[in-house]
């Protein structure tokens, strides 16, 4: 589902920052070598993920769901000079073209890739988050948050994708659809959290923007 027709999305990415060549690069080796390239975060969110990094200036980051890489190094751009970035995917067939984007990026040294189940491995960090995105299996966001949610501080920002779920959200709920029912609880729980200050935005697929209070 298009939330903007696609004119008003046209207009929205033309008149907000360029995309860096090199994310460019990425997006069209994904299209062509990876399967599902509709996961890529693409232009427009990419530069809203690189703003709020940016205005953040996190030391360390958590990324849950890296996919080829897209996502990371805008969040990377943010980064402090002496900050890092902690990167969690389930798919090992991804490693190398992410290494080899990070590298071209700048920010290789501080971009480090973890590959297996989030849930087992956030545990085992002993690092405090200033920032966290959170991009992957939608029937564990749930699990995600309260997984994350003692490793942050007062005034973390928890950045979560993909909660409109391409506006299933706000159409009739098919009872057999357990990701949907997912979300709808997950978005509520967001809104109603006594740690949190929620907004839920419209970009892209939604991105909720909460922070830790």
């Amino acid at each position: 589902m298009h939330f903007l027709s696609q004119i008003l999305e046209d207009y929205l990415t033309d008149h907000s920052q360029k995309e860096p060549v090199i994310l460019k690069e990425l997006t069209r080796e994904t299209h062509l070598k990876v399967i599902q390239p509709r996961m890529l975060t693409g232009h427009f969110q990419g530069r809203v993920l690189s703003l709020l990094s940016k205005i953040i200036n996190p030391k360390y980051i958590l990324e849950i769901g890296t996919y080829t890489g897209y996502s990371a190094i805008c969040l990377a751009e943010g980064l402090q000079e002496n900050g890092q970035l902690h990167t969690i995917d389930v798919n090992a067939e991804l490693y190398d073209i992410q290494r080899s984007y990070f590298d071209k990026s700048g920010y290789g040294e501080r971009i480090h890739q973890h590959v297996g189940n989030a849930l087992d491995l956030i545990p085992n960090m002993d690092l405090t988050f200033d920032l966290i995105f959170i991009d992957a299996e939608k029937k564990q966001y749930d699990n995600y948050l309260e997984t994350v949610l003692p490793k942050t501080r007062p005034g973390s920002v928890i950045l979560s994708d993909n909660v409109l779920w391409s506006g299933k959200v706000v159409e009739p709920l098919d009872k057999k659809d357990k990701t949907t029912q997912i979300l709808l609880d997950y978005n509520k729980k967001l809104s109603n959290h006594p740690k949190l200050d929620t907004v839920l935005l419209p970009i892209r697929d939604g991105l909720t923007l909460s922070r830790v209070k």
